[in-house]
């Protein structure tokens, strides 16, 4: 036999002054008694009224707390995709930030390269000044730092901003090279003899073994300073004429071993050593890219290459300056 559970009102004593009586469903207490037919037994629980109303109220609260929550989860799912999109556009404007960055810095070492070369047209057209101006690059001393490839949101505004001071900066010297290249040409069209005597292209092939300037000699180990470039390459490569000018020279010379000299006018002198075959004569007047000797190893030499001088007034003066091909 299954238990039976009869709930039925327990008995209450009234008296006067009992506030029960004002509630007697909500404050009386009820009787729950589980029979077992097979036992015999029973078991009893009391209960006050008030209880059954407590279920009801908790329900009404759940409910009332999983609106709630629903709400909340909701929301939250709403600014979650929001921040997924803000984040996806900002990490698009940080890649064209550093793609504009990169291109701006490209611009400023073109802009530089086009200011070597002014200096460099100045140079040949005026050889006598040997102070060329050094002109600041682009956004003053050291120009704008765009190398960093990670963006801060805090460093973000700063860039933008330090990339249009350096445009409209850019701006003013684009205006500004206009104008020096007009003066240059016009230059140029005044003194085109000038020019054409002026050593501006590279004597040979190969690449420079030593610079102008202090190096350490590689037969003595002391320190002292070299006059000219050194250009190695194979034996026999080609040499040619920078400029247009009279062969003064053509011959061995000591430790130069066979040497080239050419007077290129205004004080301009050429110096060609080391070399393993002459292919002019003293007074032979001689032009731009004409095959002047070969490049050999005579003379007080290391391997094969060329020792090219560039003089002005018996002085030397690095033949960088005037080298723009």
């Amino acid at each position: 036999m299954q238990p039976r559970i009869v709930l039925g009102p327990a008995s209450l004593k009234r008296h006067p002054g009992n506030q029960h009586s004002e509630n007697p469903m909500l404050f009386r207490r009820y009787h729950i008694v589980f029979f077992r037919d097979n036992h015999g037994g029973a078991r009893k629980f009391h209960i006050r009224g008030w209880v059954f109303l407590t279920f009801p109220l908790l329900f009404a609260v759940l409910v009332a707390g999983n609106a709630y929550l629903w709400r909340y989860y909701r929301d939250h799912l709403i600014i979650e995709r929001r921040l997924e999109i803000s984040e996806k556009s900002t990490q698009e404007q940080k890649t064209q930030i550093l793609s504009l960055s990169s291109k701006i810095k490209n611009l400023e070492k073109d802009i530089g390269r086009v200011r070597d070369f002014d200096a460099k047209l100045r140079m040949m057209l005026n050889p006598d000044n040997t102070n060329v101006q050094k002109v600041a690059p682009v956004g003053g001393a050291s120009g704008p730092d765009f190398s960093n490839d990670y963006l801060p949101l805090y460093r973000q505004e700063l860039l933008a901003r330090k990339m249009h001071e350096f445009l409209r900066q850019l701006n003013m010297d684009v205006r500004l090279e206009e104008v020096r290249q007009q003066e240059i040409l016009h230059q140029l069209r005044t003194n085109q003899n000038m020019l054409a005597a002026t050593p501006s292209i590279w004597p040979t092939e190969g690449y420079v073994t030593s610079n102008f300037g202090w190096r350490t000699n590689p037969f003595t180990g002391k320190r002292e300073f070299h006059k000219g470039l050194d250009i190695a390459g194979p034996l026999g490569t080609p040499i040619v004429a920078p400029a247009r000018g009279k062969v003064i020279s053509s011959g061995r010379d000591g430790s130069y071993g066979l040497s080239i000299k050419v007077d290129h006018g205004s004080g301009l002198i050429t110096r060609y050593a080391h070399l393993h075959k002459s292919l002019v004569k003293v007074g032979q007047i001689i032009n731009r890219g004409d095959v002047i000797a070969s490049l050999g190893n005579s003379g007080r030499s290391t391997g094969p290459h060329l020792h090219y001088e560039v003089q002005i007034g018996g002085m030397p003066v690095d033949p960088m300056r005037y080298i723009v091909n």
